[in-house]
């Protein structure tokens, strides 16, 4: 079974370059340390965030364009597995993105709760 799978993977980066053209966008290099980092430090972590936010949603869409006309252009030439496995391949790239940014995401909003908590009451 794990056999027939693999080869239907093959098969499908085989038939089509798929994904090809779509760079996958670079992680914020760190998230400051909420107790230590000054507010200069958490805005800039905060905006960093929200523009890996934005390269992941361009990505997300330039892997599902790609896949699309991939699919359209090789329609009549693609077996169903071959289908299969493009849109599994598809999948398995949106998800991992998407999990890398929340949890990115919620790195940072911990930090910021962090943050919030050591400053000083006013």
């Amino acid at each position: 079974m794990k056999r027939s799978a693999v080869l239907l993977v093959l098969a499908a980066f085989a038939a089509v370059p798929a994904f090809a053209d779509c760079t996958y966008p670079k992680a914020p290099a760190a998230i400051p340390d909420g107790k230590t980092a000054s507010i200069d430090a958490m805005v800039a972590a905060n905006k960093a965030v929200k523009q890996y936010n934005v390269d992941i949603e361009n990505y997300l869409g330039c892997i599902k364009t790609e896949l699309d006309e991939s699919l359209s252009r090789q329609n009549d030439t693609l077996s169903e597995d071959q289908k299969k496995a493009m849109n599994l391949l598809h999948a398995q790239k949106n998800n991992a993105a998407i999990d890398e940014l929340q949890s990115i995401a919620a790195r940072l909003n911990e930090q910021i709760r962090i943050y919030k908590a050591a400053q000083p009451s006013n």
